[in-house]
């Protein structure tokens, strides 16, 4: 079913727009200009996909100290609100993405104010919250001091996770392929200590997808099922344009179980001429077309799944969320 962008920005009274035939989700895309639209279109297929006979309506928000240029701000507007907003905006659930971080102390972002009254906000007022990525280690920092680890190296491809726990997210799945794409780590022992539940995991990327149960569903995910086919691709092709431009030390890996045997080939030759010829310029040789046939979202009916159960569960607990505030 088509995902519907809700572009009202006036409040709206609980009574009559918090209706029972549609589940409406707050999308709080903190990701930098150069991958804010495409995170766009990424949940917007995926919860088309997931949705089936549910109608879903999404609302677009962002954080206030984020930066955007002019192009990005202009879509912005059009668009999205503040976060502010969220307290005059009708929601069921959110979805909390992560940004670009310029600090190691996640404590000492510009919007680190702005992220945490989010997740305690959350925690009031909706059936279920998912944080992506970095947003996933400074919830679980602001709730519980769950530090992440720096990684020896990034952990980049795609990979194989079993499922630890049976859970409502989980039904039907004995194993969940996702891609990941990060330099950090939240380790397994540190969040159980911390109650949370470990619902998938996997011997080269660690934990997955994890939950912690409160008036809130929350749900953690350090993976990425929302990507495309070729975001893999594009950070890869983004890491090496940083090599050559001497942004970074070192040349990039590829991403692990993502490439055939082919396409394996044809950037390790690229690697062997760049290595030679540390040149800006020959960014543009990279086989970026020929790869792009190359490339398939192994992953992405394991995502539809868990997205679906998600939808499922928000479905199935909105009624109650409703109750509770009209007796309040």
């Amino acid at each position: 079913m088509p995902i519907l962008i809700e572009r009202r920005r006036k409040p709206r009274k609980l009574g009559v727009d918090w209706a029972l035939n549609r589940i409406d989700i707050g999308l709080i895309n903190n990701m930098p200009d150069t991958a804010l639209e495409a995170t766009e279109r990424q949940y917007l297929a995926l919860l088309g996909e997931a949705a089936q006979d549910v109608s879903v309506h999404l609302h677009l928000f962002t954080l206030p100290e984020i930066r955007r240029g002019d192009r990005i701000a202009l879509h912005m507007k059009k668009l999205y609100r503040q976060v502010d907003a969220l307290a005059h905006t009708p929601l069921d659930a959110l979805i909390v993405t992560g940004a670009e971080p310029q600090t190691y102390d996640l404590r000492e972002e510009i919007y680190w104010p702005s992220l945490t009254r989010v997740v305690d906000w959350a925690g009031d007022n909706t059936v279920s919250t998912i944080f992506s990525c970095l947003a996933a280690l400074a919830a679980v920092l602001h709730l519980d001091g769950v530090a992440r680890r720096r990684l020896p190296r990034k952990l980049f491809g795609v990979f194989e996770e079993e499922v630890a726990h049976e859970h409502r997210v989980t039904a039907g799945l004995s194993e969940v392929t996702a891609p990941h794409s990060r330099w950090n780590d939240l380790r397994e022992r540190d969040l159980v200590a911390k109650d949370y539940t470990i619902l998938t995991r996997s011997d080269e990327a660690g934990v997955g997808l994890f939950a912690k149960e409160g008036d809130s569903l929350f749900l953690f995910v350090q993976g990425h099922p929302e990507y495309e086919a070729e975001t893999l691709l594009r950070e890869y092709r983004r890491d090496i344009g940083r090599y050559l431009r001497e942004e970074r030390p070192s040349y990039p890996e590829r991403p692990r179980h993502y490439l055939d045997v082919r396409a394996r080939d044809r950037v390790m030759a690229y690697r062997k001429r760049a290595l030679i010829r540390r040149d800006r310029d020959l960014l543009s040789e990279f086989p970026i077309f020929e790869l792009r046939r190359a490339v398939r979202d192994t992953w992405r009916p394991d995502a539809i799944t868990l997205y679906r159960n998600w939808l499922r569960l928000i479905d199935k607990g909105k009624p109650v969320r409703i109750a509770a505030r009209i007796l309040q």
